[in-house]
């Protein structure tokens, strides 16, 4: 009851007009960031993070939140119309909501699509909302020793699970450290790797280097090779047939579950869930060779699982203040910025603020459920906007948020130099998101890891001794020799291959 009280007063703070119009926007520059190939949820957040700038908290959170949620949806409808997904979670949404289309049947991908993003972003939501609080109370038994613990455990999953090679993992996982020392000694209090510049004493600010990163980047790649299309198919029929909605209904649900439980795990992203539950409709369907082809669950179960993630991508947020991919790290960096702190206390300092922002996800889903529908083709019609046209204004917009931080040309050379790093990284296949995530992590860990080691007078190995530190950081370590192993045997079977042909 106490549980449904507190959503109740959530409610009463998202339903005032102001956080409504917020959430409004914020879900319609979601869609649009979506439908536009080449821009992601976490280059429009990043993109968009400086307008937030004198808002009221829980206004921003908001906003942001639904540009995030607003996405996934987005890069629906391309993938379905012209087989270009507008982020990378929809790159599996093509597989066969294209074909779909080419049969007709393209309004019949995007309601399926809209009605699973829809039941799956909902559920997810009152998984936060009914998974959070306990957690939260759990988490309040954490002193500095654990936190350190959990946050290693967090950096060690980012370093497995991103990208294509542990090697490259580690290596985008250290600069994000090394970016994270700049500044003063939290100990100590003297300067560090600011080389005797004045801005740098404080440290890097978040803004500017998540929108080089993971903005500038991401424009400056898609400009070298954007995809348009001037023929659009028609929308008719947005529900499936009688036949197909048992099994699309049972897509869904199995997508709810692995894309909520995918997102609890740091270091994921939603390409992850959208995969896993392609492959486990196309396991469990009686004809696979249907897949590739037109299957209205290779469309129901991947959309399903990608709004599903979203919702349980949260819940380490809100809970224990650790961000699980790029996007959460850049609202983590807009809480910061906004004068809170994610974690145990924030369901008790801020009740008002965190149900209100979750009762906002209820009102943006279903306003994303309206505009995704009836919509849907022109949303579409966006992407023809001209690439030269379209990136100028964006890159404008990033200068101009950038300077908005502090008023200082400085960060606006950070953001493109961080830029330019980016797009070096991604060129030669170092994954951003440890970056930005180690970059996140590394201040809260070398915190934690001081206040533990006063609290334990300098002796390291006590954290094996502790009943909670002890399993975390076991943990890890079995995680990161896992990584290992699998690494030289993906290397193994590579060369016995190449020999082979």
């Amino acid at each position: 009851m106490e549980l449904l009280g507190q959503l109740g007063m959530g409610f009463e703070i998202a339903f005032s007009w102001q956080n409504l119009l917020y959430c409004l926007i914020g879900v319609t520059f979601g869609m649009l960031i979506g439908v536009l190939p080449g821009l992601g949820p976490s280059t429009g957040t990043a993109v968009l993070l400086p307008l937030t700038y004198g808002m009221e908290p829980i206004a921003a959170i908001i906003m942001l939140a639904g540009i995030y949620y607003g996405a996934m949806y987005g890069g629906t409808i391309t993938s379905v119309l012209i087989n270009t997904p507008g982020e990378a979670a929809s790159v599996i949404t093509c597989m066969d909501g294209y074909p779909m289309a080419q049969q007709g049947r393209a309004g019949t991908a995007l309601g399926i699509a809209g009605i699973g993003s829809f039941i799956g972003g909902t559920i997810s939501i009152i998984g936060l909302a009914f998974i959070g609080p306990p957690i939260a109370r759990l988490a309040l038994k954490f002193g500095p020793p654990e936190y350190f613990a959990l946050l290693v455990l967090g950096m060690t999953m980012v370093i497995g699970l991103m990208g294509k090679s542990l090697v490259r993992g580690m290596i985008a996982a250290l600069i994000g450290l090394a970016l994270a020392m700049v500044g003063t000694d939290p100990v100590t209090g003297t300067f560090r790797f600011s080389f005797g510049i004045p801005e740098l004493q404080d440290g890097f600010d978040f803004v500017p280097i998540a929108m080089g990163l993971l903005g500038i980047s991401e424009i400056m790649l898609t400009a070298e090779s954007l995809i348009s299309s001037d023929k659009m198919p028609v929308l008719k029929g947005l529900l499936p047939r009688k036949e197909e909605w048992l099994p699309s209904l049972k897509a869904i649900s199995r997508g709810t579950v692995i894309g909520f439980f995918i997102g609890l795990i740091p270091g994921t992203n939603s390409v992850i869930p959208t995969l896993m539950s392609y492959s486990l409709e196309k396991k469990m369907a009686k004809d696979p060779s249907r897949f590739g082809k037109g299957a209205i669950e290779g469309v129901a179960g991947p959309e399903t699982a990608n709004n599903s993630y979203c919702g349980g991508a949260l819940i380490p947020l809100f809970t224990l203040g650790i961000p699980s991919s790029p996007t959460i790290a850049i609202l983590l960096g807009a809480f910061i910025m906004h004068g809170l702190q994610p974690g145990p206390q924030l369901f008790q300092k801020n009740p008002e603020f965190v149900w209100g922002v979750i009762a906002s996800m209820f009102i943006g889903n279903a306003i994303l459920l309206v505009m995704n529908l009836p919509m849907a083709g022109l949303w579409a019609k966006l992407t023809q906007v001209p690439p030269k046209l379209l990136f100028p204004i964006i890159l404008a917009i990033a200068v101009l948020g950038a300077y908005s931080i502090k008023n200082s040309v400085f960060d606006i050379g950070v953001m493109l130099g961080f830029g330019l790093l980016g797009y070096l990284l991604k060129k030669l296949d170092i994954p951003l998101a440890p970056v930005v995530l180690t970059f996140i992590l590394g201040g809260l860990m070398e915190s934690s890891l001081s206040q533990a080691l006063v609290m334990y007078q300098g002796n390291f190995w006590r954290f094996f001794t502790n009943p909670l530190t002890a399993p975390l950081l076991i943990l890890a370590i079995l995680i990161l020799v896992a990584s290992i192993i699998a690494g030289i045997m993906k290397k193994k079977d590579m060369l016995a291959s190449d020999i082979d042909i």
